[in-house]
């Protein structure tokens, strides 16, 4: 496989890598970065470090992992992981998640497979969150794969057969695994859902059976948990737009979800590597009708992703008083309730619209992961989805 047709989405190699990285280097809102990062320190210190490195690599581990280690650091709790042990097998993956930051999902992960010595992921990264050169920049020699997501239909369909074998290449050839969420965009509402459209796009490099196929990308699904969601109010107030007319995004607006992502409280934050989809489940798959393939493969992994969620204090009390109930009462104290429901009052305070509706629609995202993990009787759920529907 000629290595140009990838050019334009594959991560930075060769002498790109020492380019790119003297463009950053030379940036002037490295020293922005840098007093962030190292505060009190001569800014020039960082722009030394980054002239001085020549790869990929060197900048995710020199770089990048630290800063993520810094954001967690300053913003979260505990980080938590667990399911580890079946990534040290050293075979490449496809890493499928949830999706609740634009940056973190990915950046966590990196961070926990690179202090336990596991080679780190590429990842797929949606081109509108690099249109400026700098962030395609940093973003590229941090192990991204750009998707293409603008263009006309046939140039659409051909970025994602460029994207599959990509992704096939990578993995079949045991160079590096590949993570991707589970669908285009973040989840707004609390429901992680795969999109069947992703799993054909997967399927569009296959050459043999549908078991086949699948079985060489090992598909591992993988679970991250906030408890606090990243941008929870900005995702209630799109939702609450949603209901009213076709929501627009606001110039700026990705780059604002992504530093209010990146710089909110989050709590705790749990992530879970799940067990790869194996060969019976894809054998099951395999038999059905042609839609009903994608679709049970889409099931497979929601389970996995749902069942090892880690539900939160957050999402019991909300679930309790979005529905005025006392299911989780005895799994929180009435100081974190009240606590909670001062957090919600201070996220929706400058709202201007109807305050009940968008309380209900703030619970919700915290909420509908409690229906999700099925933790409770399917006979003791109530809908969560707000009375303002």
């Amino acid at each position: 496989m000629s290595e140009d047709k990838f050019k334009e989405i594959r991560p930075y190699k060769g002498e790109e890598e020492a380019a790119a990285l003297a463009r950053i280097a030379a940036h002037p809102i490295l020293k922005d970065i840098s007093n962030y990062l190292f505060p009190g320190k001569d800014p020039n210190d960082l722009k030394h470090l980054i002239s001085s490195l020549k790869s990929v690599e060197e900048f995710q581990a020199k770089v990048m992992l630290f800063a993520i280690k810094k954001i967690v650091s300053d913003t979260a709790k505990n980080l938590t992981y667990s399911g580890l042990e079946k990534m040290h097998d050293g075979s490449a993956r496809l890493l499928v998640s949830n999706h609740r930051d634009i940056m973190l999902d990915s950046a966590i992960i990196q961070v926990i497979l690179h202090i336990n010595n596991i080679p780190t992921s590429e990842m797929a990264v949606g081109d509108n969150l690099v249109t400026d050169p700098f962030m395609e920049d940093v973003a590229r020699s941090n192990k991204m794969i750009k998707v293409i997501r603008t263009g006309n239909p046939r140039e659409l369909y051909k970025y994602s057969s460029i994207l599959s074998e990509y992704i096939r290449e990578s993995i079949g050839t045991g160079r590096s695994s590949v993570w991707i969420a589970q669908r285009n965009g973040r989840t707004k509402n609390g429901v992680d859902i795969t999109e069947q459209g992703l799993l054909k796009m997967f399927d569009m490099s296959g050459s043999g059976s549908f078991k086949e196929d699948f079985g060489k990308l090992s598909i591992t699904p993988v679970s991250i948990s906030y408890e606090y969601e990243p941008c929870d109010f900005l995702k209630a107030r799109e939702l609450f737009i949603s209901r009213r007319t076709k929501y627009k995004k606001s110039p700026g607006e990705d780059l604002n979800s992504i530093l209010t992502g990146l710089m909110q409280h989050k709590g705790n934050i749990h992530i879970h590597f799940c067990e790869v989809i194996n060969e019976q489940e894809l054998a099951e798959c395999a038999v059905q009708e042609k839609n009903e393939k994608f679709k049970m493969l889409a099931e497979f992994i929601d389970k996995r992703i749902y069942s090892t969620y880690r539900i939160w204090n957050t999402n019991m009390i909300a679930y309790d008083m979005l529905n005025s109930s006392n299911v989780f009462s005895s799994m929180y104290t009435e100081e974190e309730y009240k606590a909670f429901d001062e957090y919600c009052e201070l996220k929706i305070s400058g709202f201007e619209g109807d305050r009940a509706e968008i309380k209900d629609i703030f619970l919700s995202i915290y909420a509908n992961p409690v229906t999700n993990s099925g933790v409770i009787p399917v006979s003791q759920l109530h809908p969560v989805e707000g009375r303002g529907n």
